[in-house]
């Protein structure tokens, strides 16, 4: 059965090289699969020249190539805004670009941004040097400091970023302190969400605007797809202050006279803006392989989290009563200094994502010689540079992932040298902590 809006096929007298490339597909047939099916294609047929005029100026919406966006992709992006109750989204091919992607859709050249001290060490690469680089200015501020968030505050400044629940040391936002701080100062407040997820907790649902995910890792749960999205939560007015936001409150360059915040709004603006802008020119493409496989993991986020949550508090519980350990910064925790900050914000279950101090000797040749000889006595729990994936990994954040910190950096964010970040996965609890126990009885 064809579509009648599109061309026939070619029909039985079509030339061998004609049939090989085009018989037995129709574009835009529905096939009524369950599952969201791989949109493995390039670009995508139109109707007519009238149709493709309407979609490449933006009258109306629709696929034109997968550089900016698949209908895979479009799955993924519809249900990732639904979760986090946003507005819309855009999906790209890591959690870096999903950072990279809502920063630049916000800042450019002599703006300025306020960040969290508190933040994974490849965001502050990407802060403090990469757009510093593109003339964008980043003020760092203690992310519990309130004072800090408003005096930091310049004329230029065009957006607020922080972790909701932070890598490595799982300290957790006062997110709606935050959120009213930036809004007095007329930006949004954009929070990546990766360690906690929509399940823990909905960032939107305390004031803030912007969500980020590194979708590679607790999205998608597996560790074998790569992707990022960004979710516009819809309620950050741009239109209050038009001469502080052309990008979207004037007429849009690359398409004549449309105002994108005339023809689509809140919730939408920014999503097109970034689409058909940094998507579309530095191309930082999510595929719709990885697309369907982030969805698929998806479908089991709630039980997982569950999961990763409670065996975390476990392992956190059991750390805290070794010898070796001087300190657990897990806020499931009495004791942490974030533990009823996360009962007010995350009741389903604190992190999966969190760290532990050894006892340290004084000696720095020495601590590093007992770090190293504890993480490679582990055996369960493996050494990758990742997290919110199925199986427990640990890291060096000193020397890992946040190496590129200065020291005063690496003070400020907390971590130290004898510093050990654990992502716990789906594996037996009695097994994760026995390998811990007897890791830190040989090591340490």
């Amino acid at each position: 059965m064809s579509d009648p809006l599109l061309p026939a096929r070619p029909d039985a007298g079509a030339a061998f090289a004609t049939v090989q490339v085009q018989s037995g597909y129709t574009p835009g047939v529905a096939q009524n699969t369950a599952i969201p099916p791989v949109y493995q294609s390039n670009a995508y047929e139109f109707a007519s020249l009238a149709q493709a005029r309407d979609v490449f100026a933006l009258r109306t919406l629709g696929n034109t190539y997968s550089r900016s966006s698949n209908p895979t992709q479009l799955v993924l992006e519809e249900r990732v805004a639904r979760l986090e109750g946003g507005r819309s989204a855009a999906a790209v091919a890591s959690g870096q670009a999903a950072a990279a992607g809502a920063i630049l859709a916000l800042a450019s050249a002599g703006h300025h941004v306020v960040a969290a001290r508190q933040l994974y060490g490849g965001t502050v690469d990407l802060l403090d040097d990469s757009l510093a680089s593109l003339g964008i200015d980043v003020t760092f501020v203690d992310q519990d400091d309130l004072d800090g968030w408003r005096a930091a505050v310049r004329p230029e400044t065009r957006a607020f970023f922080a972790e909701s629940i932070t890598n490595p040391l799982a300290t957790v936002l006062d997110v709606r302190a935050v959120a009213d701080i930036a809004h007095e100062a007329g930006v949004p407040l954009v929070i990546d969400n990766t360690v906690a997820t929509p399940y823990l907790l909905r960032p939107g649902d305390h004031g803030a605007d912007i969500i980020v995910h590194s979708a590679t890792k607790y999205l998608g749960g597996h560790g074998s797809a790569l992707g990022g999205v960004v979710v516009d939560i819809g309620s950050f007015d741009f239109g209050a202050a038009p001469e502080r936001w052309p990008q979207f409150t004037r007429a849009y360059p690359r398409f004549g006279d449309l105002v994108l915040w005339e023809r689509f709004g809140a919730g939408q603006a920014l999503t097109v803006y970034l689409k058909t802008r940094y998507v579309h020119d530095f191309g930082p493409t999510l595929s719709a392989w990885a697309a369907a496989q982030l969805l698929q993991g998806i479908e089991t986020l709630d039980i997982r989290m569950q999961r990763h949550s409670r065996t975390a508090l476990e392992v956190a519980q059991a750390l805290d009563e070794h010898p070796a350990v001087a300190r657990v910064h897990h806020p499931g925790l009495e004791a942490n200094s974030w533990h009823e900050r996360a009962r007010h914000y995350l009741p389903r279950g604190a992190s999966a994502v969190f760290a532990f101090d050894l006892v340290a000797t004084g000696d720095a040749a020495a601590d590093d010689r007992r770090v190293e000889r504890v993480i490679d006595g582990l055996r369960v729990v493996r050494l990758v540079a990742n997290i919110g994936d199925a199986r427990s990994f640990v890291s060096h954040p000193a020397s890992m992932t946040h190496g590129h910190l200065s020291p005063a950096q690496l003070a400020e964010a907390g971590i130290g040298p004898t510093t050990i970040r654990l992502s716990i996965g789906l594996e037996d609890p009695g097994d994760i902590v026995a390998d811990l126990r007897a890791a830190l009885d040989a090591g340490a």
